[in-house]
Order: C-alpha cells, then structure tokens, then sequence
C-alpha cells in the first residue's frame, strides 16, 4: 500500500500525516500490515516511540532504512504544545496544552509521597452538565484523539524531568475535561498505551477510567480493557442523581449498577471505586449515607468522598468538614472502605470539578489576555 492509502486508513493530523502516538498495538498492527512491513516492527516501535521517547525517525536505529523512509513520508509525532504552566502552594502542577484548532485543554499533576498521579483530559468541554462541574458549563467542543491523550502524558513526563526535581508520572485517571466513556475508541486506544509493557508499562492497578456511567460503553469496555474504573455516583437514589448527574436519567441506577457489577471481574482491584461529591444539604444527610450504603451492600466497593470546590456560577456549597467525617464514619461502620479525597490544587483552579472554568475567561481574551493570565 502507498504512503498516501496509508495515512487514509488511519486519523490524521492538520498536517495529513498519521500521529504514530496514538496508535496502540492493534493500530500499529494494522499500519505495518498496510505498508507490508513486518508485524515485529511494531513492539520496536512502541518501545521507541514511549520508553526511549525518540521522535527522530533517523535515530530508530533498529529500523530497517526503508521502513524508516516509508515512516518519514506518512507520519509524525506530535504531542500538544504549553500555553501555560502553573503549581499550586502544595506542589500540584497544571498545564494549559494547545490542540489542533485553536482547542486546548488542562492537564494537572498530583505529587504525593511515594506517588504521582496525572489527571487526563479526553474531550474539549464536555456535553454532561453536571451541575458540580465546571467543565461541563463550557459546553462540548470535540473529542481528543488517542494521541492527544496519551500526549499529555508524554508532556508531563517531559516537563517533570526538566524540572530536575525527582518527580515523575506513577498513576493516569482519566478524571480530567471530558466523559471518557463517551470517547470509547481513542481512550481505550490511549489507555491500552498506557499498560502495554512495550509502551509506558504502567500496572492496571494504576490506570483509573473515570466515568459518570454510560451504561452501553460499559458493557463495551468489558470485552476490551481491564484497567480500574471509578463512578461518578454522587447520589444515593434516581430522584437526586436526575438533578445532579443528568445523565441518569437515560440511564438511571437500576441499569447503571448491573453495568458495573459487569466490569468487576475486569478490575485489577476487584472492586469498583465510587465518587461522591459533598454538597452542604443536598447529598450529605445521615440518612442519605444510610441510603448508599443499602444501596452498594452487594458490590464489592471503596468509596471516595470528594469536598465540594467551587467555581463561579455554582449554586453549590462545599459540605463542612465535619458533616464529611460524619457521612463517611457512618459508611465504614457499614463496612464500606472509604477515604476523603484531599482538596489539591485549588489555589490554581486545578481542583476536582474545577477545570477550565477559568480558562475560558483566558481564552476568550485574546492572545494579550492569555498572556497577562499565565505571567
């Protein structure tokens, strides 16, 4: 097959070539067998393009010299561009990475002792509205591709190396811009990626998908991924969660619960991870904590409390730190494993529930006002 019917078959950039960084080993599989080059060239480059991160195609010394031309005419390896870099007082870093289209999205990374974790953005905006969250007041732009994806972990890797500070990438959750389920084939791509040993071998145990609860995407995610997954539950019953999440009411609690007892047995940790925003008297009653107890007893659970962090236009308020201890003591004497997720970030909007919504306000202001934003 040419070089041109090659970059047809698979997503190409502005430029008209295919981004080899979004493609996961199927993908690459599928490009080699176009070009009719070996499939074992496919490991090669996987580890060259994620482990060593060598985006000179001459450098792949490993590479037969033909098949490096033929990658020279067809392909590119691109990953987004800063606009902006900023680090909170407790050490939590967020980048504003510029896509393809004048798009953009943010990126944050969580230091802790032992660990790093980088929360991952999939889409531009997002289309589910959740009243907590907000991304989803900047509306939906588009999906990212698989490279965008896992480019940001290539960015961050980067940066966190230049930094000279001996911090690096140890977990990815797909917690950032975006409903990743509603993204299936370029987040599976990318996440795929993300465990492959040939590629950033991360352990599943230390991949999180984050979802509100797509409840067809779920089924799909079965058959194709193994990795943790994290719910967005934040209600204990449909009547609130309409109101919350709205998405739950196409697929309420009576679909969305089976769908994840279905993943179960995919999860590294044999368990699913629920999240729970605290929003001072709407969710955070003694009786509702009862309510989600009776509501998750029959499957395997850990869940996370998450305080509220606001952002401008909300209508919601974070719950007092001591109405949280009370909800989640009343949770573990169910016998419910069950953590308080620590605010990071807030003092840069990096915060869960808290992208963007600055950002557009930047963004909106032109290239001077974006300027004067990230000084």
């Amino acid at each position: 097959m040419t070089s041109t019917a090659a970059t047809e078959a698979h997503p190409r950039t502005d430029s008209g070539r295919v981004n080899l960084l979004g493609l996961d080993a199927a993908g690459l599989d599928g490009l080699l067998q176009e070009l009719n080059e070996k499939p074992f060239r496919s490991k090669q480059l996987r580890q060259w393009l994620h482990q060593r991160r060598v985006f000179d195609f001459d450098a792949m010394t490993d590479l037969a010299k033909g098949f490096r031309s033929k990658l020279v005419d067809l392909a590119e390896l691109r990953v987004p561009t800063p606009i902006f870099d900023r680090e909170s007082n407790d050490g939590t870093r967020k980048w504003l990475l510029a896509l393809e289209g004048g798009q953009a999205v943010e990126t944050v990374y969580i230091p802790e002792r032992g660990r790093g974790t980088l929360c991952v953005s999939s889409q531009v905006g997002c289309a589910l509205d959740c009243g907590f969250c907000s991304t989803g007041k900047q509306g939906f732009n588009r999906n990212l591709t698989a490279a965008e994806i896992i480019g940001q972990l290539h960015y961050a890797t980067q940066a966190l190396e230049d930094e000279g500070r001996d911090r690096r990438v140890t977990n990815v959750v797909m917690m950032g811009m975006g409903e990743p389920l509603a993204n299936f084939r370029n987040v599976v791509a990318a996440t795929n990626l993300m465990v492959d040993p040939y590629a950033w071998g991360l352990s599943r145990r230390r991949v999180t998908l984050s979802t509100v609860g797509l409840v067809p995407a779920l089924y799909r995610l079965r058959d194709v991924s193994n990795i943790s997954l994290a719910v967005s539950l934040h209600a204990p019953n449909d009547a609130l969660r309409d109101e919350i999440v709205p998405i739950n009411r196409k697929y309420p609690l009576r679909e969305l619960l089976p769908a994840c007892e279905h993943y179960l047995g995919n999860t590294p940790h044999h368990c699913i991870y629920w999240e729970y925003v605290m929003l001072d008297g709407v969710n955070d009653s003694d009786a509702q904590a009862r309510e989600l107890a009776a509501l998750l007893r029959d499957i395997p659970s850990k869940i996370n409390l998450i305080p509220f962090n606001p952002f401008p236009g909300t209508r919601y308020e974070a719950s007092p730190r001591e109405r949280i201890q009370r909800f989640a003591d009343i949770l573990q004497n169910a016998g419910f494993i069950t953590t308080t997720r620590r605010t990071r970030g807030q003092d840069i909007d990096g915060a869960c529930g808290q992208l963007v919504g600055q950002v557009i306000n930047r963004r909106n202001q032109g290239k001077r006002g974006t300027q004067s934003a990230t000084a």
